[in-house]
C-alpha cells in the first residue's frame, strides 16, 4: 500500500509538472523575449474583433474573417457587465462558447478584460455599479466637475474588479486545460480624458504627500529626466509633470493589483495596452489619455505594476516615422514588443515584418469582422487581403520565425511615405530595396499607398530567406568584399513545409537580371544565395 501511495503521488506530481510546463508563458533572457505556447516559440498572427462582437449572434462573422486571414490568434473582449450582471453572481457561458468555437477553428485566444477601464471610461462596469456613483466614483476635475473616467483611487472599485477578474481566471484554469487562451489583456487603454488626474479631496491629500520610495530609485528618476532626490512631494520631485506622473502611478497600481490577483488563480501572461501620444514631440498630458502606459511613463508603470508582463502600444498613428518610433520605444530589454491593435488599412500590414525584425511576439489589426455589417464584405476582404497573404506565408514557418526573431536573425524594410529606396545591412552583403511596381524587377513604379515591405532571414553565411510585397531587391557585396564582382549562385522560389524550405523552381533571367528579384501584391518566399567571384 505504501509503494502504491508513493507511486500515485509521483504520477500526480508528474502530471502537474506537465500541465505547468505547457501553460503559455513569456520568457525573457538577455533582453530577448519569447512567447512559449505548448513549450514552443509562438508568434501571434492576430486579429481583434470590434468592441461589441463577442456576443453569440455575431461570432459567425468573426470566424469568417479569422479563416480568411489565416490568423492563429483571435483577440476578443470579455465584458464585466456580461459576466457579473448581479453582484457576486457570475455567468461564464460566453467564455465557454468562445473556448469551444476557438478550438473548433484551431485558433488560440487572447482575452481582453473590459473591466474598470475601456478607452478611459467605465462603460463596461455592471449596471449595479453604475447606479452607485458614490461608492464607485469617477474622477473629479480641478473645477469640481465629474469626468467620464473612473477614479483609480476608489478602493471599492478596485476590490470589485479584483473579485470579478479573479473569478474569470479561476474559471479559465478549470475550463481551459487545452491552453486555448494564451494571454490576457487587463483593462483597455486605461487613463483619463479631459482631466490630467483626479483632483478629489482624497487624491489631493495623496498628491501633497511624499512620493512613494519605490519611485525614488536613481535609474527611474534618470529615465524620467528629473533630478535625483531622496524625498519630496509629487510637485517637488516631478515639477510640471507631477499631475500626470501621479495619475500614471495610481492607474498602474490599480491595474497591477488586478493582474496580480488574477495570476494567483491562473498564471497566464498578462499585459495592458496604451492609447499613444505623438512619440516625435513631447506634448502636454492634456492632449492625450493621461495616466495610461504612454512612452514617457513606462518606468513608472514597470515599477507600479510588476505583475504585468508587458505594456503594448495600440498603433493608430499616421506616418512611418511615428510608427517605427513607437516600436522602438516599446521594444525594450524589460518589455516585449507586441502590437495588439493596429488600424485596419492596407498600409499597416507592412509593419508585421517590422515586429518580427525587432524580436516581437505578435501583431494584430483591429476590427477584422466589420462590426457585424455583412453588406460590405467585399470591401472588408480587400482591406484584409494583404494581412491574409502575409499571415499565410508566415504561418507556414512558425515556430521557426518566432525563434529566428528572438535570435535577431530577421531584418526588414518598410516603404516610407516618400517611397525612397532603403538599404539593409546583411553582414558581408547589403541589399537595396526598391519599392513600387508590380513585383517585376523592370516594372515602372506604381505609387499609391506606401504598402511595400521586405523581410530578410539570415540562414547562414551567404544564405537568406527573403519575402516582401510591392518591391524588388538588389544584393551587393559589403564590408571587405565591397566592390567585388558577384552574382547569384541560386535564387529559388519555394514554400516552407515541416520545418524546411521546399524549392519549387529556380529563378533566373528576366526574374533576376533586371535589377533583382521582385515581389508583387502577394508575398512569395525566396531562398537567395549570392556569391562573390
Amino acid at each position: 500500500m505504501y509503494k502504491i501511495t508513493i507511486a500515485f503521488i509521483l504520477a500526480f506530481l508528474l502530471t502537474c509538472f506537465q500541465i505547468f510546463a505547457q501553460t503559455p508563458t513569456l520568457v525573457s533572457q538577455n533582453g530577448k523575449h519569447t512567447l512559449l505556447v505548448d513549450g514552443k516559440p509562438f508568434f501571434i498572427l492576430g486579429g481583434q474583433v470590434h468592441n461589441s462582437s463577442a456576443w453569440p449572434a455575431f461570432l459567425s462573422a468573426v470566424w469568417k474573417s479569422a479563416e480568411y486571414m489565416h490568423l492563429n490568434t483571435l483577440e476578443v473582449p470579455v465584458y464585466w457587465e456580461q459576466i457579473e450582471p448581479q453582484e457576486g453572481k457570475f455567468d461564464f457561458s460566453i467564455v465557454d462558447k468562445l473556448l469551444k468555437e476557438a478550438r473548433s477553428h484551431h485558433v488560440h485566444l487572447v482575452l481582453l478584460w473590459f473591466g474598470t477601464w475601456k478607452n478611459g471610461s467605465n462603460h463596461y462596469m455592471p449596471g449595479w455599479m453604475k447606479r452607485d456613483a458614490d461608492k464607485y466614483p469617477n474622477i473629479t476635475g480641478k473645477n469640481g466637475k465629474f469626468y467620464d473616467s473612473p477614479s483609480p483611487l476608489a478602493d471599492a472599485t478596485l476590490q470589485a474588479d479584483i473579485k470579478a477578474f479573479s473569478a474569470l481566471m479561476y474559471h479559465l484554469k478549470n475550463a481551459d486545460s487545452q491552453h486555448t487562451v494564451i494571454m490576457i489583456q487587463v483593462e483597455n487603454e486605461a487613463g483619463t480624458w479631459g482631466s490630467v488626474r483626479d483632483y478629489s479631496q482624497k487624491a489631493q491629500h495623496l498628491f501633497e504627500a511624499q512620493v512613494p520610495a519605490e519611485l525614488l530609485n536613481t535609474d527611474i528618476l534618470k529615465a524620467l529626466k528629473v533630478p535625483v532626490v531622496s524625498s519630496g512631494t509629487w510637485k517637488e520631485v516631478f515639477g510640471e509633470r507631477a499631475d500626470e506622473y501621479f495619475n500614471a502611478w495610481n492607474v498602474a497600481r490599480f491595474i497591477g493589483k488586478v493582474a496580480a490577483a488574477g495570476k494567483k488563480e491562473y498564471n497566464l501572461p498578462m499585459y495592458t495596452n496604451a492609447a499613444l501620444r505623438d512619440p516625435l514631440i513631447d506634448p502636454p498630458a492634456t492632449q492625450y489619455e493621461s495616466g495610461g502606459p504612454t512612452d514617457n511613463v513606462i518606468p513608472i508603470w514597470k515599477t507600479a505594476a510588476p505583475a504585468l508582463d508587458l505594456l503594448a502600444p495600440d498603433v493608430y498613428l499616421d506616418g512611418n516615422e511615428r510608427v517605427l518610433k513607437v516600436m522602438d520605444l516599446y521594444n525594450r530589454k524589460d518589455n516585449a514588443l507586441f502590437v495588439p491593435e493596429a488600424g485596419l488599412n492596407v498600409v499597416n500590414a507592412k509593419y508585421l515584418f517590422e515586429v518580427f525584425s525587432r524580436g516581437g511576439i505578435g501583431f494584430s489589426p483591429f476590427g477584422i469582422d466589420n462590426n457585424g455589417d455583412t453588406s460590405a464584405n467585399r470591401e472588408l476582404k480587400e482591406t484584409l487581403a494583404p494581412y491574409s497573404a502575409e499571415y499565410a506565408l508566415c504561418a507556414s514557418m512558425l515556430p521557426q520565425l518566432a525563434s529566428w526573431a528572438t535570435k535577431g536573425k530577421i531584418q526588414s524594410a518598410v516603404e516610407g511615405d516618400d517611397h525612397k529606396d532603403q538599404t539593409v545591412e546583411l553582414g558581408d552583403w547589403k541589399c537595396t530595396v526598391v519599392f513600387g511596381g508590380n513585383g517585376r524587377a523592370n516594372a515602372a513604379p506604381v505609387y499609391k499607398d506606401p504598402v511595400g515591405n521586405a523581410m530578410f532571414i539570415e540562414l547562414g553565411k551567404d544564405s537568406f530567406l527573403v519575402s516582401g510585397m510591392r518591391c524588388h531587391i538588389r544584393f551587393q557585396p559589403a564590408g571587405n568584399d565591397e566592390g567585388k564582382a558577384w552574382q547569384y549562385l541560386k535564387v529559388e522560389e519555394g514554400v516552407y513545409k515541416n520545418g524546411a524550405f521546399v524549392p519549387l523552381r529556380i529563378l533566373n533571367g528576366d526574374e533576376t537580371d533586371w535589377g533583382g528579384p521582385g515581389f508583387g501584391d502577394t508575398p512569395s518566399l525566396l531562398r537567395i544565395t549570392p556569391v562573390t567571384r
